[in-house]
């Protein structure tokens, strides 16, 4: 009997990278080493490698704590390597880039914690649990927010007492949403090209729901009342600003004007934030009695609902 047809790639930004990954093997380049990629990020900016057994797997990080009475700036990665074509899925979620690794590097806090999605870095045979559901129609699932949700306390535990400023990259930002839900010590959410409604991502695409997984759009509600700023780019053809304006909308429904937008230009989704990152960092999540949505460079403007 033939096998039946693999479902259709779920993530467009992890298929970007894919098509990436595979230009530079067809060209005749090395294959990309992840992990000293990895290594040579974190290490200029004191990030030490290590693993968190949290809740069912085992999630590779990165850390910084040299103040533990300060507060505590947290990164998730985003999808990575999830698909090597569009019917394909990866057999190592990887990233090529580890973008949300390179903002945790950018960032000067005497506190940073970097944290992998699940079976990202860590050796498959140190992580029995994973399989492509986790990194495919799962990724976003219950059992994964509560693993990332145990090792940010794991994490915590070692700034006691101390608030949590949550950053999220692509998938990574759905991630940063959902284990906030569950929280009462994050006292702010920063995005960067968050997939933040992942039904319309994936309507946007033309490629397959997730029922298994949760929509952080769902969650907005009960993060309305965090400081967050969303940060897109204008010339993002993977998660577009709609994508964050449609977010901010469902937060700013519930009366609460705590979620804002920062739109950029000049960077595609996997695009170097890392470099504009110290500048971004430099704009702080508040809540206020009216919203705008800013551009990069321009003074704020009146934002426009999303449709």
């Amino acid at each position: 009997m033939s096998r039946p047809p693999l479902p259709r790639p779920r993530s467009p930004a992890a298929l970007l990278l894919s098509v990436l990954a595979c230009g530079l093997l067809a060209s005749g380049c090395a294959p990309l080493d992840r992990n000293a990629h990895a290594d040579a990020l974190a290490k200029p900016a004191g990030l030490e490698r290590e693993q968190i057994a949290a809740d069912g797997f085992v999630l590779t990080a990165f850390t910084r704590i040299t103040r533990p009475d300060a507060p505590l700036d947290l990164y998730i990665e985003g999808d990575g390597l999830a698909w090597v074509s569009r019917s394909e899925p990866s057999l190592d979620p990887t990233p090529l880039a580890a973008t949300g690794l390179a903002l945790a590097a950018a960032d000067p806090a005497p506190n940073v914690a970097y944290l992998a999605r699940p079976c990202q870095f860590t050796p498959m045979a140190s992580n029995p649990r994973c399989g492509i559901a986790w990194w495919t129609g799962r990724r976003f699932a219950p059992a994964v927010v509560a693993s990332i949700d145990d090792a940010v306390s794991r994490l915590a535990a070692r700034t006691p007492g101390q608030p949590i400023n949550l950053t999220g990259y692509s998938g990574g930002a759905a991630i940063a949403v959902l284990v906030a839900a569950r929280r009462t010590d994050v006292a702010s959410i920063r995005t960067v090209a968050g997939n933040l409604d992942d039904a319309f991502v994936n309507r946007l695409h033309h490629v397959s729901p997730m029922p298994e997984s949760l929509n952080p759009i769902d969650y907005a509600a009960r993060v309305a009342a965090i400081p967050q700023l969303h940060f897109a780019s204008a010339d993002d053809e993977v998660v577009p600003p709609d994508v964050a304006r449609r977010f901010v909308d469902s937060a700013d429904a519930t009366g609460l004007h705590c979620a804002q937008m920062q739109v950029v230009s000049g960077l595609t989704h996997d695009g170097d934030w890392a470099r504009r990152w110290p500048a971004l960092l430099r704009l702080t999540p508040t809540c206020s009695t009216s919203h705008a949505i800013a551009s990069s460079g321009s003074a704020q403007a009146s934002r426009p609902r999303a449709q």
